[in-house]
């Protein structure tokens, strides 16, 4: 049935997801790969456990692109590299959560908008952290900037617009 599809799909931690969580978590304090999992389930109320065989691949992967590093005691850390990541990943979801609020007030019709919006957006996202690892310091200077000049032009728009209602007839 659709339904069961709708339900499975909603409640689904969308794809790309674990990745930053972990970089998250990693921010906060060093954690084994059972920790991670430990943050994960608390955080979500017990909605979300993940395995161990989508922690400590994410986290291989983290350690081959140089975003995480191991600890002597066998934890894992952030590296500086990991942390320019994760505030390029916090000015991004500034950015997601303003255009979100403000298509969420359009109504239904926002919904959908901000659904494709989601999905365009961890499309880009899963893109840009499969090839962090290959970009060039320039490169990345300039995805900084862009994600920066995106940002300034929404908190533009968000002063310009606040405590305005929006209303289609």
């Amino acid at each position: 049935m659709i339904s069961d599809w709708f339900q499975r799909v909603g409640s689904s931690i969308p794809r790309g997801f674990s990745r930053y969580f972990i970089l998250e978590a990693l921010k906060k304090k060093p954690s084994t790969g059972k920790e991670i999992i430990d943050v994960a389930t608390a955080q979500s109320g017990g909605k979300w456990k993940p395995s161990p065989g989508l922690i400590y691949p994410l986290l291989g992967r983290l350690l081959d692109e140089g975003l995480v590093e191991e600890t002597k005691d066998g934890k894992y850390q952030i590296t500086k590299k990991g942390r320019i990541v994760s505030e390029d990943l916090e000015a991004l979801d500034k950015i997601v959560k303003n255009q979100l609020d403000v298509i969420f007030r359009i109504g239904d019709v926002g919904k959908f908008v901000a659904m494709d919006l989601i999905e365009r957006i961890n499309t880009i996202g899963n893109s840009l952290s499969s090839n962090v690892s290959y970009m060039t310091k320039d490169e990345t200077q300039r995805y900084r900037k862009f994600l920066e000049s995106e940002l300034r032009k929404m908190e533009s728009a968000e002063k310009k617009y606040q405590g305005k209602e929006i209303r289609i007839n």
